[in-house]
C-alpha cells in the first residue's frame, strides 16, 4: 500500500489511545419501581442482560478495552454485575472495566451533572494519559461501533464530536437537538427545547444527541476546568459544556447509521416503562430490529451457571409450551403456555397458567392457574395460585402500576413481599 496505513490499522490505533467512560449513575425515575433498588443502567434487558452491557459491549467490540464507570445512585447492583461479569479483560495488557463510583475527589459534593462526574475523575483520566476520551450513556439499548466515530473526528481536526440520530419531531424535547451546516459542523445545540428545531429537509423529524461525545483530551479538561469555574452552571455536557463551545471551537455531527442500508441504525432510549416494556417486547420477533443472534458483534454480560430451560407434561389441558417467547436458562414451564413473553432466567410457570405479552424478570414464580398479560413482573415476585393480571386495569391499578400504554408493572413489594434487595 505504499507505506500508507490500512483504514484498520488507522481506527485500531485510535481505539487503543482512547478511555472510555460510561457515566452510569443516573437514578432513572421514569422506570419508577424498576430503579426502587438499582440504578437505570443495571435494569434487566433482553432475557439475560443488563442495560450498561450494551455500551459495555460497544466498546470491547470496538477494541476499546480501557474503560470507567461512573456510579453513584443506589450502584451496588450495579457493582456486583460489573464485578462478576466483566472480569475477563486481560490487566497484563493494560485492559480493564474500572469502577469509579462518586468519591469526593475534587469536590465535597456528590456528581452534580454529566460533566462534574468527570470533572472529578479527571486526576484518573490523567494517570490513564488517553489521546482521546469517549463519553458514554450506560443507559442505552444499542450496538454501535465507535471505531468509525473516532476516525471520522480525527479527519475532521473536531475538538469534539457528538454522536446522533433522526427522532420524530414530537419525540425531540427530550433530546439535545442540533443543527449542523453541509459539512455536519455544528451550528447550534439546544438541550430538551420546548419546540424542537425540524431538519431543513424532514419538517417531521430532528437531529438529537445520543449522549455520545469523543473529546482530544487536552481539550476536554480545558472545557471542564472553564465549566467548574463557571457560576451557575449545571455542570451537565448537554445544558452547558456543549453549547459553550461551538461558536468557537469545531464541534462535529456524527450521524449513527446502518451500515448496510444507510439508513437509522438501531437505538433505544428505555427511559419509560411503556418504552422498556416495547424495547423487551421487539425481541420476540420473528426478525428483531436488535439481533442479539449476532456472533460478529455479541452482546457480553455475567454468564450465571443455570441448567437449560425446560418444558415438561404434555397433557390435555396441562401441556407445557412456548410461543413466539423468548426463554432463558433455569427456566422451567410446567404445564403452562407463554405466549409472545420474554423471560428471564430462573422463571417457573406451574400448571394451569397463562402467560401472554409479559416481561418476566429473573426468579419469578408465577403460581398454578394465572393469568397474566401485558405485564412486567420484577425480579423475585412470587404470584400466588390463581392471580389475573391485566383484565382489569381499575383493579390492578388499586393494587400495582399501571402505564400510559395500559402495562401493568408488579414488584414484590406490592404483593407484601419486601424482599429489599438491590439484585
Amino acid at each position: 500500500m505504499n507505506g500508507a496505513r490500512r483504514p484498520e490499522r488507522f481506527i485500531s490505533e485510535l481505539t487503543r489511545d482512547t478511555l472510555a467512560l460510561v457515566l452510569a449513575g443516573g437514578r432513572g425515575s421514569r422506570l419508577e419501581q424498576l430503579t426502587l433498588w438499582r440504578a437505570k443502567p443495571a435494569v434487566p434487558f433482553g432475557g439475560k442482560f443488563r442495560i450498561i452491557d450494551f455500551p459495555l459491549s460497544n466498546c470491547v467490540n470496538s477494541g476499546i478495552r480501557r474503560i470507567g464507570v461512573l456510579t453513584q445512585y443506589k450502584a451496588h447492583s450495579l457493582i456486583l454485575h460489573i464485578q462478576r461479569g466483566w472480569g475477563h479483560l486481560s490487566g497484563q495488557f493494560g485492559e480493564f472495566v474500572e469502577l469509579l463510583p462518586a468519591q469526593q475527589r475534587l469536590e465535597t459534593s456528590w456528581y452534580a451533572g454529566t460533566a462534574d462526574a468527570v470533572w472529578q475523575n479527571l486526576d484518573i483520566i490523567a494517570a490513564h494519559n488517553p489521546e482521546y476520551v469517549l463519553i458514554l450513556a450506560g443507559d442505552h439499548v444499542y450496538k454501535m461501533d465507535y471505531g468509525p466515530m473516532l476516525a471520522a473526528h480525527v479527519t475532521r481536526e473536531a475538538d469534539v464530536t457528538v454522536g446522533c440520530i433522526e427522532v420524530p419531531l414530537a419525540d425531540a424535547s427530550g433530546f439535545g437537538v442540533m443543527g449542523v451546516d453541509g459539512d455536519l459542523r455544528i451550528r447550534s445545540f439546544v438541550e430538551k427545547p420546548a419546540q424542537p428545531a425540524p431538519l431543513p429537509d424532514k419538517p417531521d423529524r430532528a437531529l438529537c444527541s445520543m449522549g455520545i461525545y469523543v473529546f482530544n483530551t487536552a481539550f476536554l479538561f480545558e472545557q471542564l476546568y472553564k465549566d467548574a469555574d463557571t457560576p451557575g452552571s449545571q455542570h451537565d455536557f448537554g445544558h452547558n459544556v456543549i453549547p459553550g463551545l461551538i461558536d468557537r471551537y469545531r464541534a462535529y455531527a456524527y450521524p449513527f447509521v446502518d451500515g448496510q442500508t444507510g439508513g437509522q441504525a438501531y437505538w433505544r432510549d428505555v427511559g419509560t416503562l411503556d418504552a422498556y416494556y416495547a424495547a423487551n417486547m421487539d425481541l420476540v420477533a420473528v426478525t428483531p430490529e436488535l439481533n442479539l443472534y449476532d456472533t460478529e458483534w455479541p452482546i457480553w454480560t455475567l454468564q450465571e451457571q443455570v441448567p437449560p430451560a425446560k418444558f415438561v407434561f404434555d397433557d390435555d389441558g396441562r401441556r407445557g409450551m412456548a410461543v413466539d417467547s423468548v426463554i432463558s436458562g433455569g427456566c422451567i414451564v410446567s404445564g403452562g403456555l407463554v405466549r409472545r413473553s420474554l423471560l428471564f432466567t430462573g422463571v417457573r410457570v406451574d400448571d394451569g397458567a397463562q402467560i401472554e405479552d409479559c416481561v418476566i424478570l429473573p426468579r419469578v414464580q408465577i403460581g398454578a392457574g394465572c393469568r397474566i398479560r401485558r405485564a412486567i413482573i420484577e425480579r423475585g415476585c412470587v404470584l400466588p395460585p390463581g392471580t389475573e393480571i391485566g383484565y382489569d386495569h381499575d383493579a390492578d391499578a388499586r393494587r400495582f402500576s399501571v402505564t400510559p400504554g395500559g402495562v401493568t408493572l408488579v414488584i414484590p413489594e406490592m404483593l407484601g413481599q419486601a424482599l429489599h434487595h438491590a439484585r
